[in-house]
């Protein structure tokens, strides 16, 4: 019986197209910049989001991190939501790496708006303040939400006025863009320098970009080697970067259908809130109002049955939708959901 694993997106398996372009990737030392098939990869990267170059990083958390340290210099202050994933899921990084430190938009909705860079920017030339140099964005959000073009070019244009860089965490760019109806390039039109995942709902097995100008990435290049991420043979790697952005995002429709069929499942049953205004893209945050229901019990039954799930934050769960989730998978959960609830009946 095939495993269903609703943790993330992360948790997806490279296709076959990339197994099978993984074995003839033609492969240089990246760090030399003489792989092909990596330099390839940053060439489409920078072209799709009308940037002019980019650079290929492990991790989508080196992305930010390197982008605020290239954008950045120690005494600092970056603009950055509450509960924005480089402020409350990369480990401190901001501090730690940057040396910069953070005035947090802590809005209901997750957004941040112009408003908000207004009120948080410090004022220049008082020397009790840290200097604002950076506005930090995120699109889609960690909660599953989408920030509309309008909210993101608003706060872009704020923070030009106060001559602060944009820097947009794009970890889901082209779910959110799929959301919006509107193209990745749309969305990287607000901001000097943009980081996406290839290995969430893209499916590749490692791997993010930055896009950014020519200076911009040269500098983001350097801070990737300082903070260990300089790859050699990557082409390996970026051959299934290459099939992500080629074959890979025009099917991100299908995986938020999926989520919303599986929230309007979980919301026909009893005592089950589901977050409808947050089913955007292809996550489903839900909670319960179930006697009994145990959440380490709740996760060891879906197991047994072949389901992973995580516990709930918060008091949410989150279910996420991928390219190895079918509608078959979405069934498959709702019915052992329902046989867990079942038996707390009796």
């Amino acid at each position: 019986m095939k495993t269903i694993d609703l943790r993330s997106d992360t948790v997806t398996q490279p296709t076959d197209e990339m197994r099978q372009a993984m074995s003839r990737a033609e492969v240089g030392d990246d760090v030399y910049g003489d792989d092909p098939t990596v330099n390839r990869l940053e060439e489409v990267a920078a072209g799709m989001l009308g940037k002019e170059a980019a650079v290929f990083v492990p991790t989508g958390t080196m992305a930010n991190q390197a982008s605020i340290m290239a954008h950045t210099r120690p005494g600092d202050e970056i603009i950055a939501g509450a509960h924005s994933h480089i402020y409350y899921y990369e480990g401190g990084g901001p501090a730690r790496l940057s040396g910069v430190s953070a005035a947090l938009a802590d809005n209901a909705d997750g957004r941040i708006y112009a408003e908000d860079v207004h009120r948080l920017v410090r004022a220049k030339g008082n020397l009790h303040f840290p200097r604002t140099t950076l506005l930090c964005l995120e699109n889609a959000l960690s909660n599953g939400d989408v920030v509309p073009l309008e909210v993101m070019k608003g706060a872009s244009e704020a923070a030009k006025e106060h001559g602060l860089k944009v820097h947009l965490d794009g970890a889901r760019l082209f779910n959110a863009a799929a959301a919006l109806d509107c193209s990745a390039a749309d969305l990287a039109a607000y901001a000097d320098s943009v980081a996406f995942c290839l290995s969430k709902g893209l499916c590749a097995p490692v791997g993010s970009m930055v896009c950014g100008n020519a200076s911009f990435i040269d500098e983001v290049r350097r801070c990737r080697k300082v903070l260990g991420g300089g790859m050699r043979q990557a082409g390996v790697l970026a051959a299934c970067g290459l099939i992500s952005l080629k074959s890979m995002i025009g099917r991100l429709k299908e995986d938020h259908e999926n989520a919303r069929r599986l929230a309007s499942l979980l919301a026909g049953e009893r005592n089950i809130t589901v977050a409808d205004d947050r089913v955007k893209i292809n996550m489903v945050f839900w909670q319960h109002d179930i006697k009994g229901f145990d959440d380490q019990a709740f996760i060891a039954f879906m197991s047994d049955r072949g389901i992973k799930v995580s516990g709930a934050s918060d008091g949410w769960y989150r279910l996420v939708t991928h390219h190895d989730i079918t509608a078959d998978g979405v069934d498959r959960f709702i019915s052992a959901f329902r046989e867990y609830t079942a038996a707390l009946k009796c």
